[in-house]
């Protein structure tokens, strides 16, 4: 299958993996920012076959996994009132709150139901005029112009009885909040392709010249992120730092302006709050004030929410690239995915469950 079989060509892969070891000189660690990125390095064990001179280290970028322990708290309040049909994509309703997660209060009678779109939640609306119908919109930049899109969907038709809980956050400030810490170990990014796709690089060009590190956007096939990685390691062996695109098939400079606009349009940049991580700057969206009757949390008024992290959880760590999973006292023990303690155990896109998925135990 074209752009597929072909990144995944193993006598490719061999060959980048050589040219890699031919350009290293001294140890560079390199961050994958993409939650997709690391599940794919650790299926294939790209780690693996990495010169020793070369740590990838796993960066905050599972949505799920960032989502603070507020808003799953949030989400569970909301899901549990009986006039509600809460909506969510399936990877957060295992994510674990402060006592529950969505699947206990679906079990609890509540009507939470798994959809594929957010336009999906807008048509149970439409069939549902008497019920308030929520969505869980949580993601990157990547999935905004879907969730922007529900609400002027539902805006056009005058539907009143559909709202999002929104959680956006938003890669370029993360990626500066981690490279401006004191125990920043980040040399070089691998930015996710398909936040790129949609946002274009431009926003990333001043943070490399800033900070003085290599941001090359990649796919998510082990081709694509060993090229990713080859790019990186030329840059810095060179002493250069720029913006230099792998994901030719699918990222432009400008990314895709109407997805801009209609994110623009709905959604104003906000101080966001990271689970792990704390509060950064202008790093997540919020519904603008001419769409405030489609915000679930004005709409319901959960804004005094008290929560409690696991204390043996060290996702917070794991996220900004400074532990990795297997360092974790719980992992595998009282954290697994049957019994999660951390989102990045629960979700697809989490460090901990791709460690545990392909047996990186040891």
């Amino acid at each position: 299958m074209k752009y597929l079989d072909e990144f995944r060509d193993p006598k490719l892969a061999k060959k980048i993996v050589a040219a890699i070891r031919n350009t290293v000189t001294r140890p560079w660690v390199i961050m994958e920012i993409c939650g997709g990125q690391t599940h794919s390095i650790i299926k294939n064990g790209i780690d693996q076959v990495l010169p020793k001179e070369i740590e990838l280290v796993h960066g905050p970028g599972c949505p799920v996994c960032v989502t603070p322990l507020e808003i799953i708290d949030k989400a569970i309040e909301i899901a549990s009132r009986p006039e509600v049909i809460f909506t969510s994509f399936g990877d957060m309703l295992r994510v674990p709150g402060s006592r529950k997660d969505l699947f206990m209060v679906k079990s609890e009678g509540g009507d939470v139901r798994t959809v594929y779109s957010p336009l999906e939640a807008v048509k149970i609306a439409r069939e549902n005029p008497d019920r308030e119908v929520v969505f869980f919109a949580v993601g990157f930049e990547t999935t905004a112009p879907g969730n922007a899109l529900a609400i002027h969907q539902a805006a056009q038709e005058g539907l009143t009885n559909f709202s999002e809980l929104v959680s956006h956050v938003l890669v370029p400030p993360a990626m500066e909040a981690l490279l401006s810490a004191p125990d920043n170990r980040v040399q070089g990014y691998l930015a996710a392709g398909h936040v790129c796709t949609v946002m274009g690089w431009e926003e990333y060009e001043p943070i490399a010249k800033k900070y003085k590190v290599p941001i090359v956007p990649t796919g998510f096939e082990p081709v694509d992120i060993l090229e990713g990685i080859l790019l990186v390691v030329k840059q810095l062996e060179e002493g250069r730092y720029e913006v230099e695109n792998q994901y030719l098939r699918s990222v432009k400079r400008e990314g895709n302006r109407p997805a801009q606009k209609l994110i623009k349009e709905i959604f104003e940049v906000t101080n966001r709050k990271w689970r792990g991580i704390g509060e950064i700057p202008s790093s997540g969206l919020k519904i603008r004030d001419k769409y405030a009757d489609y915000d679930a949390e004005h709409k319901f008024d959960v804004g005094d929410i008290q929560t409690n992290e696991a204390e043996i959880c060290i996702s917070g760590i794991i996220l900004q690239g400074l532990k990795k999973p297997k360092e974790c006292p719980a992992f595998g023990k009282e954290c697994s995915p049957s019994h999660p303690l951390g989102a990045t155990m629960v979700s697809s896109e989490g460090a901990c469950a791709a460690y545990f998925k392909y047996q990186r135990l040891q």
